[in-house]
């Protein structure tokens, strides 16, 4: 009884400082935001474009701060001075992310007058996506023992350089402008294109979240990864145009109808979200 008072006080203990770290990510999500009015964009204004974005960031923030716990316990007071170091970096990262991923990913519009302005939904699920493949990536910076801080940015930035060419890569990939079609609000695409960043995310994760042992051999694992992933975003693409629309094109169905078939864009996004997991769990 006395060792179950002592594991349910220490998890306890462990939560409040992940609830903790959370708050201090709110605040940090607020202040680099200060002319967003979030009360009045969710409640007064119904505004779904900015609650993507919201809900995308605290899930981004949540991963990041699961890279910090999830890992190996050092004993309670050393977790707790991880988490203080750690959950702040993943705090700075996360929100050091969303400035150079709206400066690149999204690069050919003015992502704020979107959100706010035009309330589209289409860009509001890109930067869900992006916050959450972030904070996937944050993950598995932090995640795991023999690193150091230099490390977890190291591999941080890496997985944000492989997020921006992503996003380009996709963008050949696809049979039309993913930006001209996401600014004409055309949410279908916006949700293929999140799929396909949070697949990546997924894979930057686990390419990442090893042991540190030495840098050839971490490096050999995240683009062994990286190649992989690759190679699985056009092959996703092709496999669900052949075997999930059969007879159909999957461009035809997001950018050529009077109304972009957003049930097409979710089997997408989907075939790139699982296709990431069964790579993980086979390789």
């Amino acid at each position: 009884m006395i060792m179950n008072l002592d594991h349910i006080l220490s998890s306890l203990i462990y939560l409040g400082s992940c609830f903790a770290v959370f708050a201090v990510g709110h605040l940090v999500f607020i202040l680099f935001r200060l002319s967003y009015n979030i009360k009045d964009e969710l409640v007064e204004k119904d505004n779904m474009a900015f609650a993507l974005v919201l809900c995308g960031y605290y899930l981004g923030l949540t991963f990041s701060i699961g890279g910090v716990i999830a890992g190996p316990s050092a004993g309670l007071e050393n977790d707790l001075i991880d988490m203080l170091v750690y959950g702040s970096l993943a705090i700075v990262l996360l929100n050091l992310s969303a400035l150079i991923n709206d400066r690149f990913i999204l690069s050919e519009f003015d992502i704020r007058k979107e959100i706010l302005q035009d309330q589209n939904c289409g860009t509001g699920v890109v930067e869900f996506a992006v916050f959450v493949a972030t904070g996937l990536n944050i993950y598995g910076a932090i995640f795991g023992e023999g690193g150091s801080i230099f490390t977890a940015i190291a591999f941080w930035a890496l997985g944000q350089t492989v997020l921006v060419l992503v996003g380009k890569y996709y963008n050949l990939i696809t049979h039309y402008n993913i930006h001209e079609q996401i600014e004409k609000d055309n949410v279908a695409v916006g949700i293929g294109f999140a799929g396909a960043l949070i697949g990546i995310g997924n894979l930057l994760r686990v390419a990442s979240a090893e042991n540190f042992i030495s840098w050839e051999e971490n490096l050999m694992t995240f683009f062994f990864y990286m190649i992989v992933g690759l190679i699985l975003l056009p092959a996703a693409r092709i496999l669900t145009d052949r075997i999930l629309l059969p007879g159909r094109s999957l461009a035809d169905e997001l950018v050529n109808q009077e109304k972009p078939n957003q049930g097409a864009a979710f089997l997408e996004a989907s075939s790139y979200i699982g296709a990431s997991f069964l790579i993980t769990w086979c390789i």
